[in-house]
């Protein structure tokens, strides 16, 4: 609660900008000068950070005479007193500049190490400033400009950046360099420039300050309005962008200028002041009558006259010599006069050089004539208005050198050249303080709002907030930085740094912020910085408010060092413990404050190393003290959180030792748990095989284990007291209330404690017996691991635990009608419901029933003295809930199996009886269909597994202990038996809910889900398909191909249809990917398995009429179900198809498949005619116009050529002729294919016989003969066929005889032998057709008997088919 110096950012680059600053100039030209500077953004920035180390650090005593050298000398040297330097208040832009050059440092956001985020300022523009010759920067600002936008919060648009040069000359540019606006004001040089900002008025009646920014001249002074000079900038600004935009030649930009708003500003001529070096603009003030009066008499003497209402008047306070501080007033309402010739650089001066990103924002890049021109002519300069002084502090022989303006406009700071800082009463005109020893001191001042807090219990809470001014001086002769507490405070704070810095006081904030704009906003702006050249950090100051009220009597600084003493005391080690209890103590007892003191009280109750035996000996300390004092004196709620404390200390000691007791009660036997036996040895076989995959490996800190002692901290920030002294429990994180139940319950359930005696003690304490009892079941659902390894001594245990609780005063209610539900037991019910640990649960519904049950009968007895069983609705309720929790633990311990490896995986569903009914009907169904896919289990092994399931269906009365039994024997099977035994299990506890159909579609539905993630696996949407085929319900599986087709697979196949339309062919895997969101192998896959659904759609839809539509039903005890409908539900809910529609769209896909599968060139639109592809991708419930009658032989010829390239695709793709094995199931040699073909062929009105011969050559010409003659026998026009095949045979002998590499002697013999018709034909018949030439001779003669068979004899080709058939002959015996 002390001063601190907070480091906020640090500067990269800060050496590379000393190096471009002092580096040696050589005497060019400007224009040719910013040639060079192009590539300052590429310096070497390697060795910056280690620099700091190399230089020379000593402390100089005097530096302000020092000329640094050309080379910038060693890095400890004060280079930066020798530059002008300013800090955005954002401090996200700081400016460094010296003599023509200027460097501008922007905000970045770094990772530092340790991966923390850290904000830095690094060089965002370097260049030169001046384009007058000779001219110096003299004076820069940066000042930021609110946003104009509705949704700003206080952070500022962009920042403009104000420089004064010895010339005169005031430019005003971007954050990157750019020049905005340039005006001569005065022609001496700038001394300083100033700016005054919106500050909200903190007190009704406080004159509201108009914005402005002021400028000093060595006898002059201009202040331009504030919101004149945020329109300009803001014009000159679009304009930039605009040019920027479009990149117009500078000639272009010149022609297109919007002429920014002129600016207002008020020149004074201040006379009667021999030298002035510094001031400020104090604002607007009004006089007090009295005032008014003094002043009129000394000005105008005893019988001058007084105006009925003051004058506003403008005050202005300079520092200098001769008098050493000047007063001036200026009356308000004078014309002011408009700043007509704006010289807007941006208009004439841009060119496309100027946004090169390689210039860096250097230079203008402009021709020297271009340049020569307007720097001739100078802009008029306004006369100034003379202003005299009204008053001064005259010191002769001492010289003022800076004033620095407070923010609460009543104060301000003078450093002189004598090492005095003066403290100004501006409303007064009187020095009021004065410091001494502070030579080249630097001034800034901190305003801290009071924290609220702190005067939350005062009865003036809703007054405005109190703000306490602190003066800060950095001495840099002495290296310190001290902050004094304002008017006549003490010093609050002394940091010790660095002799080099600079402190960076802006005095203003966001310009263009009104009492309107202001409204919620939370201006992040820092009010004093500190610049440590050396290393390079910015540091700013935190000062608590509590130190303006602070002096020697304060009780209140001496209590809050008592805190600071205690804080200091708590977080020391190796301090003995009766050490720390004595000083704590007496630190507690001093403390006078009533506030304080609970907040020392409550910083050390929840202080984790102090023992439990420490708090209670201070605590009770303190409550004596209390209640010793007068009842008047003592702070109520200080002595109520005494009191609540002590007690919950003392109860947190009396748990402890009762856990840490050596006796433990007996058991003694209880009738109510007869019977519990055996619904344990009944659950008992599921309960081991549950604790077999419960056991998840996972990584745990050792404090997060449950059993780790509770630290009394912890225990005391889980309780209150209440006013009625009862004690609540706070509930937080579920962790934290696991905890606090283990500390009370664990030892207990484990039977190491008297749970009796825990219970009274719990009972006394006054916590109710329904949070006892929801911290009992967290406990018991929490370490369910632990509680299996011992089922039947825990059962007990929590059975005993149960109740005793139920005994408590409050726990069941007295009036309690057995017949009606006990909301005591529906607590345990509701806690059991939506549980998800099955077994723990299924165990504390077992003990919750027992003893229920024998609640009821205990009050029945007392009631009715009768031998008959009470029947009531509470065991109605505990009957349905227990055998829910059985179903749940079966499934469970199902979907618990762990994947095998390799498998897709996932997270283990976990679930409960709530989260099963909230799934609705198809709950259950869905949670397994998961754990299907997460297994990976094939359509056909689950189709296996269900089909034993079928067979055993037919004895329904099977005893629990053949379950048992064969629940057994599986210990002894392999994993798979195992996980298929379990899968049956539950199927035989849901027989309705997992149902095969039932089970199917999830199944089904779950993969095409999957798929949809992630399409490049194609193989989930083949399974999807597989599932689907068997349903056996046309019904469910027209319902479920209806909704797969909307909802996944329609968009995706016109995404491919209008793609292989749009490139003529099966696009390549980019477009693929693009366009339908998946790779051309899976995008084949894709349309293979959409003819497959459309096929199934197909034949459902025809079976639908003769199956009546299923009955959908569901367990009795799951009827409660309430959530979305189940897959099969919605799918029965679907509307019928229309099957021409349905089978138009399979013709489609099969078409694509077939293109994609062997790279056919088409587009699929041109196969159809204009009423098939408007009916296309329609709704498949709805009636479309579709194509009849006889096609286009155009089109029909399209078609067939279509089919038949898929012919030759299929026959090129099975091409070697010796492989005996049979063909795939799918894929681009999968057998179906040519049937496929013809079928699209009568479908597409193609003549089947053409693609029967066409395969038939194609087949015969790859060599494939035996696959030919089974075709062959389908062909119905022989005669065509015939001289087809007398073409392939010449070509194959031509081969033989003409074309062979190794012709033999009787092959020429052949030759010379053949009639000179057939050697003519045969030479002219081309084997380069054929794409196997080499067939064995045997073939190729059954080729030619065949030829002979199939021509008539009265063909014109049969004679050369007798030649062919006496040549082939001939070869055969020679060979």
């Amino acid at each position: 609660m002390s001063c601190s110096l907070f480091e906020f950012c640090r500067l990269q680059e800060f050496k590379t900008v000393r190096h471009f600053l002092f580096r040696n100039e050589k005497s060019e030209p400007v224009e040719e000068k910013s040639q060079t500077e192009d590539n300052e953004l590429s310096w070497d920035t390697s060795d910056w950070e280690s620099a700091w180390e190399g230089g020379d650090n000593k402390e100089e005593e005097s530096t302000s005479d020092k000329k640094v050298a050309d080379d910038a000398g060693g890095q400890g040297e004060p280079w930066l007193q020798d530059c002008v330097v300013s800090l955005s208040p954002c401090a996200d832009l700081l400016v460094v500049a010296r003599e023509q050059k200027a460097a501008f440092l922007s905000a970045k956001w770094r990772t530092d190490d340790s991966g923390r985020e850290e904000m830095t300022l690094g060089v965002s523009w370097t260049g030169t400033l001046s384009t007058e010759e000779g001219e110096c920067v003299s004076s820069t600002i940066c000042i930021p400009l609110a946003s104009q936008k509705r949704s700003s919060t206080g952070r500022p648009d962009w920042t403009c950046v104000v420089v004064g040069f010895t010339s005169g000359y005031v430019r005003f540019y971007t954050e990157s360099g750019v020049l905005l606006l340039a005006q001569l004001l005065h022609e001496d040089p700038v001394l300083r420039l100033k700016c005054r900002t919106y500050e909200i008025p903190r007190h009704p009646g406080v004159t509201e300050q108009h914005e402005e920014l002021s400028i000093l001249y060595s006898a002059a002074m201009v202040t331009i309005d504030g919101f004149s000079l945020f329109q300009s900038l803001r014009a000159c600004r679009n304009q930039a962008a605009r040019v920027f935009a479009t990149k117009h030649s500078a000639a272009a930009a010149g022609n297109d200028v919007i002429q920014p708003p002129p600016l207002a500003y008020k020149k004074w001529g201040l006379q009667e002041m021999d030298t002035i070096v510094d001031h400020s603009s104090v604002g607007i003030m009004t006089l007090c009558v009295f005032d008014q009066m003094k002043n009129a008499s000394i000005l105008g003497g005893f019988n001058a006259s007084v105006k009925g209402s003051p004058p506003a008047m403008s005050q202005y306070v300079t520092v200098g010599s001769g008098p050493y501080t000047g007063f001036y007033y200026a009356i308000e309402g004078s014309s002011q006069p408009l700043l007509s010739h704006v010289a807007m650089a941006v208009a004439s001066k841009l060119t496309s050089a100027l946004f090169s990103a390689a210039s860096g924002w250097l230079g203008w890049n402009k021709n020297k004539n271009e340049e020569e021109a307007p720097q001739k002519q100078k802009p008029k300069v306004e006369p100034a208005t003379p202003l005299s002084i009204r008053f001064g502090l005259p010191d002769s022989r001492r010289h003022g050198e800076s004033i620095c303006l407070s923010p609460c406009n009543m104060l301000a700071g003078v450093t002189d050249d004598f090492g005095r800082v003066t403290l100004l009463d501006l409303a007064r005109g009187i020095a009021i303080r004065m410091w001494k020893g502070y030579r080249d001191a630097q001034l800034g001042w901190l305003q801290v709002p009071e924290e609220r807090s702190e005067r939350d219990l005062s009865p003036s809470a809703s007054l405005p907030r109190r703000h306490a001014l602190f003066l800060v001086i950095y001495a840099p002769r002495r290296g310190i930085l001290e902050v004094w507490a304002m008017q006549q405070g003490p010093r609050v704070g002394a940091f010790t740094v660095g002799k080099h810095c600079r402190l960076l006081y802006a005095g203003y904030r966001l310009m263009g912020v009104n009492s309107v704009t202001s409204q919620g906003w939370q201006l992040h702006t820092q009010q004093v910085c500190l610049l440590d050249p050396i290393t390079g950090v910015l540091r700013t100051v935190n000062i608590p408010f509590h130190l303006a009220l602070s002096d020697k009597k304060s009780e209140r600084a001496k209590d809050m060092h008592l805190v600071k003493k205690l804080t200091t005391l708590l977080r020391s080690r190796d301090i003995e413990l009766d050490i720390l209890e004595s000083e704590a103590r007496s630190i507690v007892l001093d403390i006078k404050h009533p506030a304080v003191k609970k907040q020392a009280l409550e910083s050390l109750l929840s202080n984790k190393n102090t023992p439990v035996s420490c708090l209670v000996n201070i605590t009770r300390a303190l409550d004596d003290t209390l209640k010793r004092q007068e009842p008047g004196e003592v702070d109520a709620e200080l002595l109520q959180l005494c009191s609540s404390q002590l007690k919950l200390l003392q109860l947190y000691t009396d748990i402890q030792q009762l856990h840490s007791a050596a006796d433990v009660e007996e058991t003694a036997e209880n009738d109510s748990l007869e019977g519990i036996e055996e619904e344990l040895s009944r659950v008992a076989p599921t309960l081991q095989r549950y604790a077999q995959f419960t056991p998840r490996p996972s990584v745990s800190f050792a404090q997060d284990s449950p059993d780790s002692p509770l630290p009394a901290q912890a225990f005391l920030s889980q309780l209150e007291c209440t006013e009625d002294e009862e004690v609540k429990v706070i509930r937080r994180s579920e962790t934290e209330w696991n905890q606090l139940g283990n500390f009370l319950f664990w030892s207990c359930l484990c039977g190491k404690s008297p749970l009796h005696k825990v219970c009274y003690t719990l009972q006394q304490a006054g916590i109710s017996p329904q949070q006892l009892l929801s911290l009992l079941l967290s406990v018991w659902l929490h370490r369910e691991k632990e509680l299996l390894q011992k089922p039947e001594e825990n059962v007990r245990n929590l059975h005993r635990l149960l109740v005793a609780l139920s005994d408590m005063k409050g726990a069941v209610e007295e009036s309690w009608d057995t017949q009606s539900i006990s909301p005591w037991w529906q607590q345990v019910r509701t806690t059991c419901v939506q549980s998800h640990n099955a077994a723990a649960a299924l165990l504390a519904a077992l003990v919750a029933h027992r003893a229920a049950k024998a609640s009821i009968t205990s009050r029945a007895d007392s009631k009715f003295q009768s031998e008959w069983e009470a029947v009531s609705l509470e065991l109605e309720q505990w009957v349905v809930c227990v055998r829910q929790l059985e179903d749940v633990l079966v499934l469970q311990t199902l979907l618990l199996v762990p994947p095998p490896p390799g498998a897709t995986g996932g997270a283990t569903v976990q679930c409960s009886i709530k989260t099963l009914l909230e799934g609705g009907t198809g709950g259950i169904a869905d949670s397994v269909s998961k754990w299907v896919f997460r297994q990976d289990i094939s359509p056909e092994r689950l189709k296996e597994i269900l089909q034993k399931r079928g067979n055993k269906e037919a004895d329904d009365n099977v005893e629990q202990r053949d379950e048992e039994e064969r629940h057994e024997q599986e210990k002894s099977q392999e994993d798979t038996d195992r996980t298929a035994e379990l899968l049956l299990a539950v199927c035989q506890r849901f027989p309705h809910s997992l149902s095969p159909d039932f089970l199917f579609a999830h199944c089904c539905w779950e993969y095409v889900v999957q798929w949809n993630k992630d399409p490049e696996e194609g193989r989930y949407l083949c399974w999807s398909v597989e599932h689907l085929k068997m349903v056996s319900s046309p019904h469910i599986q027209q319902g479920v191909c209806t909704m797969m087709w909307s909802t996944f697979i329609a968009k995706r196949l016109s995404a491919a249809t209008f793609l292989m339309e749009k490139v003529g062919k099966a696009p390549k895997d980019r477009l693929c990917r693009r366009d339908v969101g998946m790779g051309d192998k899976a995008m084949t896959s894709f349309l293979g398995c959409c003819v497959q659904l459309l096929n199934i759609l197909m034949e459902a839809d025809s079976a639908v009429e003769e199956v009546s539509a299923p009955e959908l039903s569901i367990e009795e005890a799951w009827s409660g179900a309430e959530g979305p409908a189940s897959i099969a539900e919605l799918a029965l809910e679907q509307r019928g198809v229309h099957y021409p529609l349905v089978q138009h769209h399979c013709l489609l896909a099969s078409l694509l498949h077939a293109a994609m599968t062997f790279s056919v060139k088409v587009k699929p639109f041109s196969l159809f005619d204009s009423k098939g592809k408007n009916a296309f991708f329609r709704d498949l419930t709805t009636i479309q116009l579709m194509p009849s009658g006889d096609m286009d032989p155009g089109l029909v010829s399209v078609r067939q050529e279509f089919l038949l390239r898929v012919l030759t695709g299929w026959a090129q793709a099975i091409d070697d002729p010796t492989s005996s094995a049979p063909l795939p199931s799918s894929g681009p040699k999968a057998e179906w294919w040519p049937s496929l073909c013809l079928e699209l062929g009568s479908l597409l009105q193609v003549n089947p016989d053409i693609l029967r011969r066409h395969l038939v050559c194609e087949l015969y010409s790859q060599g494939l003969d035996l696959r030919a003659e089974e075709v062959m026998l389908e062909v119905e026009d022989k005669d065509v066929l015939g001289s087809q095949l007398l073409v392939l045979t010449g070509q194959r002998l031509s081969y033989s005889l003409l074309h062979s590499q190794n012709q033999t002697q009787a092959a020429m013999e052949l030759l010379a032998r053949l009639p000179p018709t057939l050697c003519t034909w045969l030479k002219a018949m081309d084997p380069r057709e054929l794409r196997c030439p080499l067939i064995p001779l045997p073939q190729t003669s059954r080729l030619v008997g065949r030829l002979i068979e199939i021509l008539p004899e009265n063909h014109a080709q049969y004679s050369l088919a007798l030649h062919l058939l006496e040549a082939v002959e001939v070869l055969t015996t020679e060979d």
